[in-house]
C-alpha cells in the first residue's frame, strides 16, 4: 500500500489508483457482489501506522519513544486520514451498495461532571467522528477543527460535496469500552495525535478477557449504536465485527478446550445488548423505516 503522506502522493497515486481498483472490482464481480466496503477500520491503519508505529509503514515521532522513527505524529495521521477519506469518496460513486467500516471504543466519562462528559465526547470525535462526520456532512468534527487548527487538512468545496453522504450503509466494529477522564494537555512542548484530545483512562471497565486490550462491556455496543443514530442521522448499520479471544489451556482435552465459556458469555451479553438497542428504537418504527440495525 502507498504511504499516504504528501498531497502529490494522494492525487497521483492513491485517489486514481484506488478508483481504478474499485472500477475493476465492480466490473469483474459486480454481477455477484452487490454490497461493498471501501475501507475497513481506517482509524486502525492511521493510528497503527503513523501514531504508534506498530503497523506498516511504522512511522511516528521519535520523542514518543515507541520504537518507530521517521514520522511526525502531530501531522501525518491527519494527512493520512484525509487521503483515505478522499480515496473512499471517489470510489463511492460506483454502482452497488457501498459503505465504510469504522471501529470505535465506547468512551464512558468517569463521572457526570460536565468536563468529564466533554472529555468522553472529544475522545469519540477523535476516533469515530474523525471519519463518520466527513462522510455524513462533508467536514470534520468541530472539536478537531478547533483543537488542531492548521494541522487538520481542509476539504475544498468539491471534496466536501463528494464526501457528504458517500455511503449507503455503515459497517461498525465494536469490541470494548474505556473510561475517559479530563486531562490537561501534557506540557512536553510537542504535539501528537496522542496528546491532541487530552483524556486519560486506566480503570478496568469490565471483566478482563483472553484478549488483553478487551474488557467486557456489552452496554457499549448499544450506546454506540444509539449515539450514531441520534448524532449521524439514523444510518443503516451492519455489525461487521464483534468478538473476543478466550483463554485456553493447551493441555486441556479437545472437547473441554472447545467449550469456550468466556467467548460464549461475551457474545451472549453483546447480543442481548443489541436486542435492547433494537427495542429502544422500535417505538418509532413507522417513522424510521427501514430499521437502523440489520444483523
Amino acid at each position: 500500500m502507498y504511504s499516504f503522506i504528501s498531497e502529490s502522493t494522494f492525487f497521483f497515486y492513491v485517489r486514481d489508483d484506488f478508483r481504478d481498483y474499485a472500477e475493476v472490482c465492480f466490473k469483474e464481480f459486480g454481477d455477484r457482489v452487490k454490497h461493498w466496503i471501501t475501507l475497513n477500520e481506517p482509524w486502525s491503519y492511521t493510528y497503527g501506522g503513523y501514531v504508534a508505529g506498530f503497523l506498516a509503514p511504522g512511522r511516528c515521532s521519535d520523542w514518543q519513544n515507541l520504537n518507530c522513527t521517521g514520522g511526525d505524529s502531530a501531522v501525518e495521521p491527519y494527512l493520512v486520514a484525509h487521503h483515505l477519506l478522499l480515496a473512499h469518496a471517489v470510489s463511492a460513486s460506483q454502482e452497488g451498495v457501498i459503505g465504510m467500516t469504522l471501529v470505535s471504543y465506547w468512551f464512558v466519562p468517569v463521572s457526570n461532571a460536565k468536563h468529564q462528559q466533554n472529555a468522553a465526547s472529544r475522545a469519540l470525535d477523535f476516533m469515530f467522528g474523525w471519519f463518520m462526520k466527513p462522510i455524513t456532512i462533508g467536514n470534520y468534527p468541530h472539536t478537531m477543527q478547533s483543537l488542531l487548527g492548521n494541522r487538520l487538512p481542509k476539504f475544498n468545496k468539491m471534496q466536501s460535496k463528494i464526501l457528504k453522504g458517500s455511503f449507503d450503509f455503515l459497517g461498525l466494529n465494536y469490541y470494548t469500552a474505556i473510561y475517559a477522564a479530563y486531562a490537561s494537555k501534557p506540557n512536553v512542548g510537542k504535539s501528537s495525535y496522542l496528546t491532541d484530545a487530552p483524556y486519560h483512562n486506566g480503570i478496568p471497565i469490565g471483566p478482563m478477557t483472553g484478549t488483553k486490550w478487551i474488557y467486557m462491556y456489552p452496554r457499549g455496543i448499544r450506546d454506540l449504536l444509539l449515539y450514531t443514530k441520534e448524532k449521524y442521522g439514523n444510518p443503516l448499520i451492519y455489525i461487521t465485527e464483534n468478538g473476543v479471544g478466550d483463554t485456553e489451556n493447551v493441555s486441556s482435552p479437545s472437547k473441554e478446550a472447545l467449550n469456550d465459556k468466556g467467548r460464549i458469555e461475551y457474545h451472549r451479553r453483546h447480543l442481548s445488548s443489541l436486542q435492547t438497542a433494537i427495542k429502544y428504537v422500535s417505538s418509532s418504527f413507522w417513522n424510521n423505516l427501514p430499521m437502523p440495525l440489520i444483523l
